[in-house]
């Protein structure tokens, strides 16, 4: 069973001038569009995160988070931008606990948090963009406002988001008259319009993107919120700020691992990775086409797995709020002392999770022709987020306050004007001796995130794949099998060479087969710079999307 995916070669764009890669094609000819037009790769990086929140919207939107990693060819820098909202000045744990709430509803309008990834879009143009912000929003307005046809992911997604938020919200939300405005399914291939959002789109590209926080589309905004009864006022919005800041990095066998800082759960990738090597990796000829065919080898990234997400549930959250042992969670030494914890021949059932499970982002990256890169992860979490959405402007809002708790006792408490903990982490891998980035590269898919990044990266460098074979290739990883439930239960791609499976569940490991280039094991992109990329005299560039994503990569 394909499922509908054809076992078929999957391209590998080359090219010189740039490269865009996202989980939707019409995402990706967008941002190739504008860095033909002589726009930068933050431009690239805006036009196609606006156009994903448009035929992609139960991934991301405007009303979504974002987190970026951007190199700055001209000063050799590398720079964090995070673009995660906070709660409320009104958010109130003791008084949710009082109205008997143990957690934080997944939907509906107590997980609304202020949405950051539009400030961030604004912030990143202000210092690198080129272009006008109309240049840049022209294709994702014309998207909207034409429209884009209806394809399968966008159908199930709207269905399957449907009962859910009619329960959360009730059955006359905004939702249903945005999207699913004829009371049935969508067919494959009907145009989808958005014109609400089209209009927002070009009051963003006139006003600017500030605009969102401070204008009259903030005030629209707060009085949608305010009647779908979140208590996001005004002044949250008047007062989010994005943060620049300095990546995070471990040596990973003498390459350098890239991303986020904490609130995101960039920590998370680099701590697996840190106890991976530990143990010499599985021999290059068990990477390839078929994935890792070492069953020994995927059950050691799913014990450091384990270990990774136990430290990520005691410790991450807003550093503004408490201090986050990045340092000691990164260090080789602490992470042989967790090694040292893993047994080759059993698995280990940690502790019950103290964070939800699940996922709903998008991941794109581009390369301009001066060798500027971006890496860009923007999300409104679960399926179409919260369920909120205000059919005035068209903003369908997130859920990620969902992820605080009401605990007073855990890191990640909800808090006013906190950030809460994120799965999101953007990447980028550096070469030794070798200034400019080697790949650019990151994944959608919740929890999992951390663990698919780490296959990637062990397999460009242990196994030393090309990154269309890396991102190809099956996957396994580890979650949870309800909320806060022990993180044991393995899905493993039914790609995997026969006996993988068999071998997982003799050491222990639940395993359930996941169909072949099943969606839901997250989607990796990445962008290779050759001998130096476009900066370089002889370089170029290589990009691969993920197959079970509806991307293809993009190159000039």
């Amino acid at each position: 069973m394909t499922d509908g995916r054809p076992w078929a070669p999957v391209p590998l764009a080359r090219g010189t001038r740039g490269a865009v890669v996202a989980p939707h094609h019409l995402a990706s000819m967008a941002g190739s569009s504008i860095l033909r037009a002589g726009g930068s790769a933050v431009d690239a990086a805006i036009a196609t995160n606006a156009v994903l929140g448009v035929v992609m919207p139960s991934s991301c939107g405007l009303g979504g988070d974002a987190f970026w990693l951007l190199w700055d060819a001209a000063t050799g820098r590398q720079l964090a931008l995070n673009g995660s909202g906070r709660a409320p000045a009104g958010a109130d744990a003791a008084a949710l606990r009082e109205a008997g709430l143990r957690t934080i509803p997944l939907r509906g309008p107590l997980p609304i948090t202020v949405p950051g990834a539009v400030r961030s879009w604004g912030d990143a143009h202000r210092r690198f963009g080129r272009l006008s912000r109309d240049a840049i929003l022209a294709p994702a307005i014309e998207l909207a406002r034409e429209g884009f046809p209806a394809w399968d992911g966008f159908i199930d997604a709207v269905e399957a988001t449907a009962p859910l938020v009619a329960e959360a919200v009730g059955p006359s939300a905004g939702f249903f008259a945005v999207f699913r405005p004829h009371a049935r399914p969508w067919r494959p291939g009907e145009r989808v319009r958005l014109p609400a959002l089209a209009a927002t789109l070009e009051t963003l590209a006139r006003e600017g993107f500030d605009a969102f926080y401070d204008g009259d589309l903030a005030a629209r905004q707060v009085r949608g919120l305010a009647a779908a009864g979140s208590p996001i006022a005004r002044s949250d919005l008047a007062a989010h700020r994005s943060d620049w800041g300095e990546p995070i990095s471990i040596d990973y066998r003498g390459v350098r691992v890239t991303t986020h800082p904490p609130n995101s759960s960039g920590v998370v990738a680099l701590e697996l990775l840190s106890i991976l090597a530990q143990f010499e990796a599985a021999p290059a000829a068990a990477f390839g086409p078929e994935g890792v065919t070492d069953p020994a080898w995927i059950h050691l990234g799913i014990e450091a797995a384990k270990l990774a997400m136990a430290d990520r549930d005691a410790h991450l959250t807003d550093p503004a709020f408490r201090d986050i042992p990045v340092d000691r969670l990164t260090d080789p030494t602490y992470a042989r002392s967790l090694a040292e914890r893993i047994d080759p021949r059993r698995a280990a059932r940690p502790a019950v999770a103290t964070n939800p499970p699940g996922g709903g982002t998008v991941y794109l990256a581009a390369v301009d022709s001066e060798g500027n890169a971006v890496s860009l992860i923007e999300s409104n979490y679960l399926g179409f987020g919260s369920g909120v959405v205000d059919p005035d402007s068209g903003i369908h809002y997130q859920n990620r306050g969902s992820y605080f708790s009401l605990d007073p006792a855990h890191p990640n408490v909800l808090e006013p004007g906190k950030r809460t903990l994120h799965t999101l982490l953007p990447g980028m891998l550096f070469r030794p001796g070798r200034a400019e980035p080697w790949v650019v590269a990151g994944s959608m898919g919740g929890d999992a995130q951390p663990q698919v990044h780490a296959q990637l990266v062990s397999a460009l460098v242990d196994g030393g794949v090309d990154i269309r074979t890396a991102v190809t290739a099956p996957r396994w990883y580890v979650e949870p099998a309800a909320h806060f439930a022990p993180p044991i239960e393995v899905r493993l791609e039914s790609r995997h060479r026969a006996g993988v499976a068999e071998a997982l569940e003799a050491l222990g490991h639940p395993v359930t087969l996941a169909a072949p280039f099943d969606p839901n094991l997250g989607q990796e992109h990445a962008i290779e710079l050759v001998d130096g990329g476009p900066a370089a005299t002889d370089g170029s560039l290589a990009a691969a999307t993920d197959p079970r994503s509806a991307g293809l990569p993009a190159v000039l």
